[in-house]
């Protein structure tokens, strides 16, 4: 079996940043990971489920950016495909009833990928400080609130540079968002014990944050990737 896997990201530094930084302590050294860039996953699945004999590579190799960066490789040489994107409620082609299609068509890393999504964007990753209750952190996700600039202004010094993040960093957003992902499914602010889908914590986020007063809970993709990748025994002995 290859050991290439592909992580496919909305935004060509944010992301890759986090990338970068977390296969550096946490994905197997002997796997070779490539990052490939789709800026609408929308378009995307749109194209995909329009026609069964397109794969996922297969498009991605057609965008500008990816020519070069994908151009040596086919399908068979990614065992998985991992997928991070941002929910992001307030965009124009935003619909929370395609979100639940594209969560339930990109459910295989071994076929057309497999989708994680950041609530509401990637910056959730370093919304974290001694001074914010991560459990009730919430915000506004379907008006644009500048949440950039928000974590900017609220999170610990520790994590505004994704790129200098340590070991001991990493195992404190992990663990954090963790609790976070299995207090919004099983109101448990505790590490989960069981692997949880994205459709099952997307549910919750309509049933008890979306419909409600149009939130979100803060919840990051990454940590939430790095446990269905290593399984929950592994992670939390990594805890």
């Amino acid at each position: 079996m290859s050991n290439k896997i592909l992580f496919i990201f909305e935004g060509e530094k944010t992301e890759k940043q986090v990338a970068d930084n977390l296969t550096k302590y946490f994905v197997n050294s002997n796997l070779n990971v490539q990052c490939a860039f789709c800026s609408d996953i929308y378009n995307l699945y749109g194209r995909l489920s329009d026609d069964e004999d397109l794969d996922t590579f297969a498009i991605l190799k057609t965008i500008e950016y990816n020519k070069v960066i994908l151009s040596p490789y086919n399908r068979n040489d990614f065992a998985e495909i991992y997928m991070f994107f941002d929910y992001d409620g307030h965009i124009p082609n935003a619909n929370d009833s395609v979100i639940k299609d594209l969560l339930l068509f990109f459910n295989e890393e071994t076929d057309m990928g497999k989708l994680f999504l950041s609530y509401p964007m990637v910056e959730s990753i370093k919304h974290l400080n001694d001074t914010i209750d991560f459990k009730e952190l919430k915000v506004k996700a379907k008006e644009n609130i500048n949440y950039k600039k928000i974590v900017s202004e609220q999170c610990g010094n520790h994590l505004k540079n994704l790129t200098l993040l340590t070991k001991e960093n990493w195992l404190e957003i992990i663990e954090s968002h963790l609790k976070k992902m299995n207090f919004i499914v099983n109101d448990n602010y505790s590490l989960p014990t069981s692997i949880i889908s994205q459709v099952v914590v997307f549910q919750n986020q309509l049933s008890k944050y979306l419909e409600i007063d149009s939130t979100v809970a803060v919840l990051s993709a990454f940590p939430v990737f790095l446990l269905d990748y290593y399984g929950i025994k592994k992670t939390t002995d990594l805890l």
